[in-house]
């Protein structure tokens, strides 16, 4: 769908561009040949001198799409987060703004990189093309980067990096990983059943002391990769799915390399995510952008209507 809207717009602004510089450089010359020339005759103006209705509306067009087609397609683009898999950080509702040229000029149609500009780094939120279908937009937190080795421990539901050194292999020395202790959090989380890599799909922010019936309240901890600390949340009841995750040939369970030109993603929802663990790694190509900001916020849950409006989170993402 992201795809096709694209190819609208540009098929768009390429119509109306053509009709723009025809009607500049061609018709609108002989329009006003015309008039002078009938102004010499003493002639008034006749309505064949005029430029057409539908000519008008077209060429009039042209700048407003031009301006749309250049910034959508190259410099910032607007994004809704439709599920609860980046919560905390994110919240069904958010209207996000994603900074398209993060990642490369690319080609708004097919994804060719253009123009490098840049590569994701560690805990970047970014927007891709869903691997299995490209037609969808996910967006998750860059964990893994080329050469690293991930690995999701089912136990604890921690995660240790081994970066990549020269040769572009995994290092013997981890990544600084750490992790605050385990807390309550304000979300509370209503089961509908477990299918597939997600376990429900409703999320109320509801504070601690309160209850709501049929839900369940999750905990949160802080992570730090590296130098940059987020929060995460849990379903501390819940047990890791390994028999659903991605098996990298050559690999333990739960272990991943991260090939050459490809990320690992995950979700700050960690037991509501479906990502990386379950389908494997994102290639360069797939990127989007990165996610910036948050323009808009609207109180709802998946799949229905707002009850809202959150301008408490209008600003920027941490």
């Amino acid at each position: 769908m992201a795809n096709m809207f694209a190819l609208i717009l540009a098929i768009a602004t390429l119509v109306t561009g053509i009709v723009w510089c025809i009607d500049k450089f061609k018709w609108a010359l002989a329009r006003h040949a015309k008039c002078a020339a009938a102004q010499a005759e003493g002639i008034a103006e006749t309505k064949a001198n005029k430029q057409p209705g539908w000519v008008e509306t077209t060429a009039s067009l042209f700048p407003v799409l031009f301006v749309v087609f250049v910034v959508r397609s190259f410099i910032y683009e607007p994004f809704q987060i439709p599920s609860g898999s980046m919560i905390p950080t994110l919240l069904i509702g958010d209207f996000i703004l994603v900074e398209k040229y993060a990642y490369g000029i690319k080609d708004p149609i097919t994804q060719t990189t253009l123009i490098e500009t840049g590569h994701p780094k560690r805990s970047d939120i970014a927007v891709f093309k869903y691997p299995k279908d490209p037609s969808l937009d996910y967006i998750k937190r860059v964990v893994g980067l080329p050469g690293d080795r991930v690995i999701y421990n089912l136990l604890s539901k921690t995660v240790s990096i081994q970066p990549a050194c020269d040769g572009g292999k995994p290092c013997d020395k981890a990544l600084a990983v750490t992790y605050s202790d385990v807390q309550p959090s304000n979300f509370i989380q209503t089961f509908s059943g477990f299918s597939g890599n997600e376990v429900g799909n409703g999320f109320y922010q509801v504070p601690q002391g309160e209850s709501m019936q049929g839900g369940l309240r999750l905990a949160t901890r802080n992570e730090t990769l590296g130098d940059v600390t987020h929060r995460i949340l849990l379903v501390t009841q819940a047990q890791s799915q390994p028999g659903s995750y991605y098996q990298q040939p050559g690999q333990s369970q739960s272990s991943w390399v991260v090939p050459q030109g490809m990320y690992f993603m995950m979700g700050d929802n960690r037991d509501n995510s479906a990502d990386s663990r379950y389908w494997g790694f994102v290639p360069e190509r797939n990127l989007v952008g990165k996610a910036t900001a948050i323009w808009m916020s609207f109180d709802k849950q998946e799949g229905e209507w707002p009850t809202g409006v959150r301008l408490s989170r209008i600003g920027s993402i941490h």
